[in-house]
């Protein structure tokens, strides 16, 4: 065999094809037998030419595997020589990596069998050779033995460290560097030894020193397994990277600002950047490395790309997203500089640089909304300065700027409409079919949060909105039908009119087939279902039957989109509908189910290529170890379309219980079962959306299950279900919005049901509550890589307000009862009302207290020391909301808070006083502060002032804004009448016109006017005549509404 082989090889070597193909024929035949094992070997040991040498050896790695279990021991261990040998003794550096190649494959089968002991041994004194060539081939053969036999390896984890780190710093051989360099990042893609990889940490500085080298020699592949070896550091949990982040920072911003490198070696230089903003962003705060970043990425975003360059590799598109990602984590270190930039850049000549400086301010605004916020009015001046640029490309930065300015800095971007709208109405009108498109998205997202401010805008925008629905391309159809549908929900009523037109040329849209109208279907559909919502159940029901026709008709067409905008539409129709919904459930629960059901399709990309295969072309002989070989995934991408059309079904599930409740009976049992799967689901959306119908299946459940034979038992079980998703959520979920949402969740059950059915979970609801305010719950969980000080104000505060908001719901269940357990979570929710935290943490603590205070009662008493200095901070904060819940603390503090609050009291009032005057420029604080006056009054009139106070309280009456306060204020005054204490009675003329005004308010309660009424007949039968003059003075209406007042005799 070993000389017909020798000619096959030399024949498949040929330029020749058709001798190619022959020998490659020959070649399959001939290596069906194990002796082919030993004639390679010959082969790779003997063949005059390097090329027959290695194509033997990349034979040999082939079919090595299928054949090793049948050779002799003899056969084996010439195998194992004769490799060894070729190491060694080889000259030709392809066929010494080809020959390492097969050294891994035997040794993943031979070595843990125990019969290759001196493999080891020989690759340490390999590497520490005199010959360049040895230390070379034994990191290589180092590298490929990690993936196939890593775990023998950490025996001499130790002595491997410190041989890698020596052969990194070799200062006679780049290659040994190089090779070193490959073999530290396939350690580190094998091991996750969390004490193994922190050893890394110290070979940092050599990483960059031989990175630098490459680069320098134009070796930019090479290079960039620094960046691999980064990116395997930072994304580990353990602290590795300490003082290192500087230098590694440092070199990323070399690399991704030289112009002369390749987009790829650039572009994993920025994600290196991204990855430490992502996962170490303490660590660029701590070692001062945002400004230095945002430096070098503010004037990426301006950098031309390459018309055939690949967009994801594009620089400024990489920039984008590492500013992003940096103001997510890091806004107030974030926002100056990047503000700077965009003030500075709006004014430069070069159009690369304008655009520039409206889209950082638009990829900032998310992170940075509440520095924005702050800024509002030079921000929208550079934005809406830019959408009248005569370039396009700045046009078209500036519509983006503002729609993510819409979406994402609500409401206040609401209140600029009059310079915004007209605006974005010009740019409607743009020659660019690009700004018109982001114009219409700017248009939507400005909408959304609007409400009667848009009518004077509404004939002129319709007006275009039509106009361009008619007469313009696909895409910008689709974007315009968004736009609409906000607009509509902004109008509201004030929609009606034009509804009928846009319904009307909706159904042209609905019935689209063809493939590339798809999307513009799923926009019809979903407009039709939002305008549903604007003009009301009346209008809606007779004209609904073609429509839901069409978006059902439209379910087969499988479009994922389209079933995704279809189940928004069930969803809004069911909300108008209620129980007149019940008749399409059959008709659309099963399409839910069948969305719900759905396969994830993941892509998965699997790398299995082979260097010495594609250099040779010898991909065609087939490996009999690919069945062993587990080949590398490179990385997965899921169907997103999937994924949004299972959160939308999902969704709709919950919403049609909660709409149709009794006759959702039928489908409770299936959607409970995967709303239940759903909630532990792989993407946060289809868990937040099962989090969110849990609650809707509980509220449907009450309903159906009453008054049913077996319903007690039955809805206890669904309610322990539900329950236990939501405690362990709190507790395990990773994502911040679903954690708050089930938190929500369980307040609303709370209240639904009552102390008694809730009882049996309370002890891990308490517990899970303080894990979430200990910040120690899995969706809390920061990196380890830098000392984190206690008092960092960065943690979520939307989910944070959900929290606090678990502390009221259990003390309005359990009244006085909740004291032992409030004390275990005083002390860790204390924690945010420390100085150094924000005026949103401090207000959140606040009001959590005063709600406590209001349902706890007495035992609030124990706190007063605590807590009153805080609050009465609070009172003077320059944040009007953090006044509002101050005064309302104090109130219900001193309501509460029994004698221990009287000490308090001077420091109460003096702290409430500038709160009634003109300089306090929010009406709902000063209803706030009277509200607190009204309830120190209530409890203890002995210690007010009352000559003093009741003129400064009277005259910010009545109410203007918060009427929760009406029954405590009005109530007080009431009180203090029917007692016919003297210090009112002085006021009459001031009482009369105050309870005229309530009297005649429509937004008063009767319970309020009633209280009103039997003052004022009290009055009367103490003054009798004497009032007449003063009710000569009032209007007639208010006279009358007085009057109507007054109890009937």
């Amino acid at each position: 065999m070993a000389q017909s082989l020798e000619l096959l090889l030399i024949q498949f070597l040929m330029p020749d094809n058709d001798a190619r193909r022959q020998a490659e024929d020959q070649i399959k035949r001939l290596a069906k037998d194990p002796q082919v094992v030993p004639a390679l070997v010959h082969h790779l040991r003997t063949a005059k030419t390097p090329n027959v040498r290695q194509l033997a050896a990349v034979l040999l790695r082939k079919k090595i595997t299928g054949h090793w279990p049948k050779l002799s021991p003899q056969l084996r261990q010439l195998v194992k020589q004769s490799l060894i040998d070729s190491i060694t003794m080889e000259h030709s550096p392809p066929v010494r990596r080809a020959s390492a190649n097969v050294v891994s494959i035997v040794a993943k089968y031979a070595v843990p069998a125990g019969e290759w002991p001196d493999l080891l041994p020989f690759l340490f004194q390999c590497s520490q050779s005199a010959q360049e060539d040895h230390r070379e081939v034994a990191l290589i053969l180092f590298s490929s033995l990690t993936e196939t036999i890593g775990n023998s390896f950490r025996p001499y984890f130790t002595d491997l460290q410190s041989l890698l780190l020596k052969c990194l710093q070799d200062e006679t051989s780049n290659r040994v560097r190089v090779a070193s360099l490959k073999a530290v990042g396939s350690f580190l893609e094998f091991t996750h030894d969390q004490a193994e990889v922190v050893k890394f940490r110290e070979f940092i500085p050599s990483i960059l020193n031989v990175s630098r080298q490459c680069l320098a020699a134009g070796e930019e592949d090479i290079a960039v397994i620094a960046f691999e070896i980064f990116d395997e550091l930072i994304e580990s949990p353990a602290p590795l990277l300490g003082e290192s982040v500087k230098s590694i920072v440092q070199f990323s911003l070399e690399v991704c600002s030289s112009l002369n490198l390749e987009s790829n070696t650039r572009h994993q230089a920025i994600q290196i950047i991204s990855w430490l903003a992502k996962y170490k962003s303490n660590s660029l705060k701590k070692y001062k490395l945002v400004t230095p970043i945002l430096q070098i990425m503010c004037p990426l975003l301006a950098e031309s790309t390459n018309g055939e360059e690949d967009d994801d590799l594009a620089p400024d598109r990489a920039a984008a997203e590492v500013i992003d990602t940096m103001a997510m984590s890091l806004a107030k270190h974030v926002f100056p500089p990047v503000f700077e930039f965009a003030s500075l850049s709006s004014q430069s000549i070069n159009p690369k640089f304008r655009e520039a400086s409206v889209t950082a301010l638009g990829v900032i605004s998310e992170g940075c909304l509440d520095w924005m916020k702050q800024k509002m009015e030079p921000i929208l001046h550079i934005v809406l300065g830019a959408l009248r640029d005569p370039e396009q490309m700045v046009r078209g930065a500036a519509s983006f700027a503002l729609g993510q300015f819409a979406e994402h800095l609500q409401p206040e971007i609401v209140s600029h409409y009059e310079t915004v709208l007209p605006g974005i109405l010009n740019a409607l009108e743009d020659v660019s079919d690009e700004v018109k498109e982001k114009s219409y998205y700017a248009l939507a997202a400005f909408c959304e949060d609007m409400g009667e401010e848009i009518l004077p805008f509404l004939d002129s925008l319709m007006g275009k909105l039509l106009g361009a629905l008619q007469n313009s391309p696909r895409n910008l159809q689709e974007t315009c039908m968004s736009a609409i549908g906000s607009v509509a929900s902004a109008a509201d009523q004030a929609f009606v009119p034009y509804a009928e037109r846009v319904l009307e040329l909706m159904k042209t849209f609905m019935v689209l087939t063809n493939d590339e109208d798809l999307r513009s279907r799923a926009r019809a559909t979903e407009l039709v279902g939002m305008i549903a919502m604007s003009v009301g159940r009346a209008r809606m029901e007779p004209i609904l039957p073609p429509y839901v026709e069409a978006a059902i008709s439209g379910f087969g067409l499988e479009f994922s989109e389209l079933r995704e905008y279809t189940h928004g539409f069930f969803s809004n129709i069911a909300e108008i509908l209620e129980e007149g919904f019940t008749q399409y459930l059959p008709h659309v629960v099963p399409l839910a189910f069948t969305s719900c059901n759905l396969d994830d399709g993941s892509a998965v990309d699997i790398d299995d290529s082979d260097e010495d295969e594609n250099i040779n072309g010898f991909g065609g002989v087939s490996s009999d170890d690919e069945a062993h070989d587990e080949p590398r995934v490179r990385n997965i991408s899921v169907r997103t379309g999937v994924l949004d059309e299972k959160a939308a079904a999902t969704q709709a599930l919950g919403l049609y219980a909660l709409h149709t409740k009794n006759s959702y009976a039928p489908y409770l049992e299936e959607s409970l079962k995967i709303l239940v799967r759903h909630s532990s689901y792989f993407h946060e959306d289809v868990r937040l959306q099962a989090i969110i119908g849990l609650k809707h299946i509980l509220t449907a459940a009450q309903v159906v299950f009453q008054g049913h034979n077996e319903g007690m038992s039955k809805m206890k079980d669904i309610l322990e279900r539900v329950m236990n998703i939501y405690t362990k959520t709190m507790v395990e979920d990773d994502d911040k919005e679903v954690v708050a949402q089930a938190c929500m969740s369980v307040a609303d059950i709370i209240k639904d049901f009552g102390y008694l059915a809730m009882e049996p979970y309370m002890p891990q609801l308490v517990e899970a509550t303080l894990t979430l305010l200990q910040e120690q719950s899995a969706c809390q969980q920061i990196e380890s890589d830098s000392e984190i000080d206690d008092d960092d104000p960065e943690h979520d505060e939307v989910l944070m307000d959900a929290v606090s908001d678990l502390l009221p719901a259990f003390a309005k269940a359990m009244g006085s009862n909740f004291a032992p357990i409030f004390s275990k979570l005083f002390g860790p929710l204390m924690k945010f009302a420390k100085a150094s935290r924000p005026p949103p943490d401090r207000t959140m603590v606040v009001a959590c207290l005063a709600e406590v205070a209001q349902d706890m009662g007495a035992p609030i008493a124990g706190y007063i020391d605590t807590v009153m200095p805080l609050v009465l901070k609070e009172l003077v904060s320059s944040e009007a909301t953090n006044r509002r819940n101050a005064a309302f603390c104090v109130g219900e503090l001193c309501k509460n808070g029994g004698e221990y609050t009287l000490k308090y009291y001077g420091d109460v009032l003096r702290g409430l006083y500038p709160l009634f005057g003109n300089s306090e420029p929010d009406n709902a604080v000063r209803d706030n502060a009277a509200g607190a006056v009204a309830r120190m009054i209530m409890v203890h009139p002995e210690s007010i002032p009352l000559n003093q106070v009741l003129p400064v309280f009277l005259k910010v009456l009545p109410l203007k804004e918060d009427r929760e306060e009406s029954l405590a204020v009005y109530g007080c005054i009431c009180n203090l009448v029917l007692s016919s204490n003297s210090q009112i009675l002085s006021l009459v003329p001031d009482l009369v016109n105050l309870f005229a005004q309530v009297a005649a308010s429509p937004v008063e309660t009767p319970e309020v006017k009633a209280h009103i009424g039997r003052a004022f007949s009290h009055l009367i039968s103490l003054y009798g005549h004497q009032m007449q003059p003063l009710l000569a003075n009032l209007s007639p209406a208010h006279a009358n509404a007085l009057a109507a007042t007054a109890p009937k005799s």
